[in-house]
């Protein structure tokens, strides 16, 4: 097997991981919808605002799965874009000539930041705004003791540091190139 084939074959088994992990984290936002719907019907079945407490342990699980994968989706991409393509380009005699551009080309359009800041606002609205409305709910109720009050202060702050997160791996900003 050759240098070229080699990689030929690294890239096709990194993409295969790429679209198994792209078909898992974007399963993980039904799964969050779901569960929140569950534990919603719970706790108004209920009447049991306590239950809501269970919104940001699943929020915060699913979320941090989810930025997990999408993190490793992108690095996939990085990978393909600053190592594997030139890589290759090399040992094709290329040059400067990009290999798989599509990697590096659909980056490049207009609408790519708006679109990173619209799904940065989904993935805080879905795995952040949500179990802060319960812990909200939870807190206005006044059915919490003590023990509870201060379990959902430590889960508001979960809740944070998740959203502290999500953004921070968003980087809407960030243009294309980097």
């Amino acid at each position: 097997m050759t240098a070229g084939q080699l990689l030929l074959a690294e890239y096709a088994s990194i993409k295969d991981e790429q679209k198994a992990r792209i078909g898992f984290r974007d399963n993980l936002l039904y799964v969050t919808l779901t569960a929140v719907a569950a534990v919603v019907v719970t706790t108004a079945q209920s009447k049991q605002a306590a239950m809501l407490l269970a919104l940001p342990l699943v929020c915060v699980v699913l979320g941090w799965t989810y930025l997990m994968n999408d993190q490793k989706i992108s690095a996939i991409g990085g990978y393909v874009r600053g190592e594997l393509g030139p890589r290759l380009a090399g040992l094709a005699g290329a040059g400067d000539q990009a290999v798989f551009g599509w990697e590096s080309a659909h980056r490049g359009d207009g609408g790519r930041q708006l679109r990173k800041v619209i799904q940065c606002a989904v993935d805080l609205l879905a795995f952040c705004v949500v179990p802060m409305a319960g812990l909200v709910i939870f807190w206005v109720s006044g059915q919490g003791s003590g023990l509870l009050v201060a379990l959902s202060v430590v889960e508001a702050l979960m809740v944070g540091g998740l959203g502290w997160q999500v953004v921070s791996y968003a980087r809407p900003f960030t243009p294309a190139a980097a």
